[in-house]
């Protein structure tokens, strides 16, 4: 279905935090809890009884999707990213004061789009920023993790945001890590990977990082 334009607006652009997608109507109390705490909304304290599932998806692009149609409206998008829980049972929930939906996330549920790099060595520092406005500097307290994307075959790698949340790097990004890659021991083996906040974070063995370097 094609998204409407002019001043109409798609169904989930035309809500806002009193009158969201799904009728989430604690999303504005939500709000209002984040800015007494100067921060995020203490998802971790609330627990509403479960309200269902919402026609709400994440996309492994970041792109966030309300009965198939993407929501423009970044404050939107924002907003619900501050009420984002990710359960122990392993489910993705939006998580108000008065209600809990589960919503669909494809991947991570948010995309690092930007790296900062302070330092050289193992003092170098990275700082991702996310496409919600999040930072994270990689480090004890946001790890980093590299898996194999299924499609490609090569590390997709990640950084834990919050609270079991975490962000794909994208492949940009990804590039920039690789240059700034070194060897290293890692549990009796040669290493390839990074290093930020005083952790060494491998990306691969180092003969596989080399062979995938000689088939390029």
């Amino acid at each position: 279905m094609a998204a409407s334009t002019g001043k109409t607006g798609t169904k989930a652009e035309k809500s806002e935090s009193g009158s969201a997608p799904g009728g989430l109507k604690g999303l504005a109390a939500a709000e209002d809890a984040g800015k007494k705490a100067k921060g995020l909304p203490p998802v971790h304290l609330w627990n509403p009884e479960f309200c269902g599932d919402l026609d709400m998806r994440i996309a492994r692009d970041g792109t966030w999707f309300y009965m198939g149609t993407p929501i423009g409206r970044e404050r939107l998008v924002r907003l619900f990213s501050t009420v984002l829980r990710h359960d122990e049972d392993g489910k993705y929930y939006l998580v108000t004061p008065v209600e809990k939906v589960g919503i669909t996330v494809e991947d991570a549920p948010f995309l690092a789009v930007a790296m900062k790099v302070e330092g050289e060595g193992r003092e170098q520092r990275l700082t991702f920023t996310t496409n919600v406005g999040d930072d994270a500097t990689a480090g004890p307290d946001h790890p980093m993790r590299f898996e194999i994307d299924k499609e490609t075959g090569e590390p997709a790698p990640y950084v834990h945001v919050r609270a079991r949340l975490d962000a794909l790097i994208n492949r940009a990004i990804f590039y920039d890590l690789v240059a700034l890659g070194v060897e290293e021991e890692h549990e009796g083996r040669a290493w390839f990977g990074v290093w930020s906040g005083g952790v060494f974070f491998p990306f691969m063995p180092a003969e596989e990082m080399a062979r995938q370097a000689d088939r390029s």
